[in-house]
């Protein structure tokens, strides 16, 4: 699923960041570029990181209802 639009990144993209070392929002920009153009998915990548950082119940849900 594309979490970031403007830079045509994909959830499984932004996963790879993360587990590449990425820990904050502005990293995972530098990594990939999500949310570096209209900002509108830096919620869903805020929350991508919450749950891929520290799992919980919550962590195998999608993004969107």
């Amino acid at each position: 699923m594309y979490v970031c639009i403007c830079a045509a990144v994909t959830d499984v993209e932004l996963r790879d960041c993360i587990g590449e070392g990425a820990r904050t929002v502005e990293e995972i920009g530098e990594a990939c570029g999500a949310g570096t153009g209209c900002g509108s998915c830096l919620n869903a990548v805020d929350v991508l990181l919450a749950t891929e950082l520290a799992p919980s119940e919550i962590a195998g849900l999608p993004l969107t209802a």
